[in-house]
This record gives C-alpha cells, structure tokens and sequence, in this order.
C-alpha cells in the first residue's frame, strides 16, 4: 500500500496550494492587481502534474482495479473520474480569464474563477481521502497494491518517473520564486545525498558546557541513530542551540562525552568536526549577505576536494531551482523562506553524515513553514541523519521518529515523536493544548 502514502502527499502539497491560490485570490479583490507570470506557472503545475500525471495514475490504476473489487466505490469513482475529465477545460478557462484581467469586471470574474477551481480541488481531495481510499485498503488484494505500487514508484515510468518528477519539481520551484512573500511556497523535495549504513551515529554523555559562571548545559545525554530524526524541542532559553553549537565545536565544553560515528570528538576543532561529517545550519540562517548565492553554497564546501564541488553543486540546484536561477545575486536579496534553502544547502554541501537543523522555521510565513518541513521529511528519505531544534514542537515532533524535552539546560523527558505528541505535560507546556 505505499501508493497511497504517494498520494496523500500529492494531496496535502496540492491542499496548499488551494490554499494559496485562494489567498492569492483575497488579494487580487483588495489590490485589483493580478501577476499574469505567477498565475502562467501555478497553471503550468497543475497542468503538467495534477492533470498529465496525479489523476491518470488514478485513474488508470486505483479506479480501474477498485471498480472490480467494490460495487460500492462506483458511484464515488464516476464523480471523481468526472473532476478528473473536467480539470483540463477548467484551467483552459483560468488561462482565458487571466488573459482578459485588464479591467476591474474581468479581475473579478478572475478572482470568482480562482475561488471556485481552489474549493473544487479541496472537495475532490477530501472526497477521496475520507470516502474512496478508505474502501481501497479494505477492498483491494496484494496483487491489485503490487500492481498499483509498482506503478506509482515506478523510476523509469516515462510519463511518472524520475525524468517527469524532476520536470515537477523545476515547475514547482518556478512557482515558489514568483510566489508573494506572504503566500510562501518553499522548496519541495531533494535530491539524493547518501548516509552510511550502521546504528548510533552520535552518542552524547554528561554534556555540560556555560557562559562564565552560567551553566547552560547540565549534563546532557543523548543519542542518534543513523538515518533518524530526533527532535530536541522546549521553550527560549532551555539550551537547544547551545547544544547544537557545542556539539559543532563552536560553543566550547566544560565536561562530558561526544562520541561521533565511533569516535571520541571532544577535542577536536570546529573545521575537524565538519571534516568528520557533522554539517550545521544555524539559528537565523547567518547567510554571507554581501557575497552571492553560489559563494555561499562554495562556503559550505571548503573542507571537500575542489574536484567534487561542480556535482554538488548541480545536486543543490537540483533540489532547489531557485537558488540556480538567482545564484549570481547577493544572498541578501532573498526571501526568508529562499535564505533557509540556501541555509541547508550551504551546510548539505559538506556531504554531512549528521545535520544539525537550528530553528528552521524561525521567522517564515505559515505556509513556508510547512514547506521547510517537508524538506526535513524528503532529507530524511534519502538517508539523512538530522538533529532539529525546533520552538515549534508540533510539527517537529509529527515528522521524529525520537525526541527529546530540554528545560533550563537538562533533558527532562524523551520518547519517541508520537509518544511525545500524546503526552499531557508536553501537549500542556509547548503545544498550547
């Protein structure tokens, strides 16, 4: 059944993008004002992936193979398949309106169109997420999910493939460059960085480290295992980026233990522990203003051979077309959202074999946020290992596989992400229920 993970994610990024659009939309009504370029690429989007590669897997493989197995999934398939024939010649005529939008009648029918193509796609999904994928898992053999995961995952699919992905992906990142500010888009998914094969990747013991006379760290201990996400989450001044920064080599120890991919680290230099394979993204993104987009990416490769720098390069444009298509400007002249790319970039350019993900949301329009999220989540599927020090527990939490609670400088709770989530004292102190 991983199909239907496939498709509740291509859901929930097309969820935001309604979303998007119908904020767009309150905005065109208040400004009378439309950006013809913005509208072309999200229609572009929906054109290449929702109408030429979401809905005929649909169709050619869930609808068919779930007409056979449930008289009761038909009526509800006849209606979806019906949105899925009729989504063309709705965005042929989005395309017509925004091409009239020049006075203030056709912005307004613009904007009247837009609402009800965001609200359609919002039924649709929910139509199929609470109604027909339902029937799915109950109706549907392990031949019909091995046919239909086969294709769905698919790599050599020449229509859903890694070719056509990747073409989503540049459509996608087209649209978040053109995005407004307060809408915010982010980045989607990567490309592939590798980690190693084994089982703790960090070990800390006894980690204590202070400012003069102030302890910040009381004997912290720890541990991550490759591949994993831990979350270390708890309010201002608990001491989550101090510990970031000590396990970096930045902020110095007073006592304790680090043991990084089997080797004692206490000792070492900053520059030492990048070399050894820890990559840090730091709270407030600390992007070199001044210099550009690709020096910066350059930065985060001074410890690599200068022979590899060139294919690692092309592997971060690749995850993020927006930093290739502005990678001459100073890095000052991006967005937040556009700066936290760079951010994870520059320190991805290390080929780190742990990532440490200071506050990555910090700062970010709502939906950007959930954007950068979803770069942790993609990260973590191509094997990265990742630290994430995060004020907003929820979604740190949702997406660990383990976490841990700082207050005042020590660990006063761990368990796994859910367990976490589920916890009264938790769900009372950081997540405000």
């Amino acid at each position: 059944m991983e199909a239907l993970n496939v498709i509740s994610e291509e859901h929930r990024n097309l969820w935001r993008l309604a979303s998007a659009i119908e904020l767009v939309a309150g905005s065109i009504e208040q400004e009378q004002r439309v950006d013809s370029e913005f509208f072309n690429s999200v229609f572009d989007y929906l054109e290449h992936f929702v109408d030429h590669s979401h809905h005929p897997k649909e169709d050619d493989f869930l609808f068919r193979l779930l007409r056979l197995r449930s008289e009761e999934a038909g009526p509800i398939i006849d209606r979806l398949a019906a949105d899925h024939h009729e989504a063309p010649n709705e965005l042929a005529t989005l395309r017509a309106q925004l091409a009239a939008a020049t006075n203030p009648a056709a912005i307004s029918s613009f904007v009247a169109g837009l609402k009800s193509y965001a609200a359609t796609q919002k039924r649709h999904i929910l139509a199929e997420e609470k109604e027909l994928l339902p029937l799915a898992r109950a109706a549907l053999t392990a031949d019909d999910w091995r046919e239909i995961d086969s294709a769905f995952l698919a790599n050599d699919d020449p229509l859903f493939g890694s070719k056509a992905r990747a073409e989503y992906r540049a459509l996608f990142h087209r649209l978040v460059s053109l995005a407004p500010d307060s809408i915010g888009l982010g980045g989607h998914r990567p490309g592939t960085f590798s980690a190693g094969d084994g089982d703790v990747l960090l070990r800390v013991r006894g980690l204590e480290s202070a400012y003069g006379r102030i302890k910040a760290l009381k004997g912290i201990d720890l541990e991550v295992k490759r591949g994993e996400i831990v979350a270390l989450v708890g309010a201002n001044g608990a001491g989550k980026t101090t510990f970031l920064r000590t396990l970096s080599g930045v902020q110095p120890m007073s006592s304790g233990q680090i043991e990084f991919d089997g080797q004692n680290i206490a000792a070492l230099r900053a520059d030492q522990r990048v070399r050894r394979g820890i990559g840090h993204c730091p709270e407030g993104r600390q992007v070199f203003g001044p210099l550009s987009i690709e020096d910066n990416l350059r930065l985060g490769a001074y410890t690599r051979p200068k022979d590899q720098v060139a294919a690692d390069l092309a592997k971060i444009y690749a995850m993020f077309p927006v930093l290739q298509e502005k990678h001459k400007l100073p890095a000052g002249t991006l967005s937040g959202g556009q700066q936290q790319m760079l951010a994870i970039g520059r320190a991805l350019m290390g080929r780190p074999k742990l990532l440490l993900l200071d506050e990555p949301s910090m700062g970010l329009a709502p939906l950007l946020v959930e954007e950068v999220f979803n770069i942790v989540k993609a990260l973590k599927a191509q094997g990265i290992t990742i630290l994430l020090v995060e004020q907003n527990a929820f979604a740190a939490l949702a997406i660990a596989d383990r976490g841990y609670v700082m207050e005042t400088g020590a660990v006063t709770l761990t368990g796994t992400g859910r367990q976490l989530l589920a916890n009264d004292d938790v769900r009372v102190a950081y997540l405000g229920m």
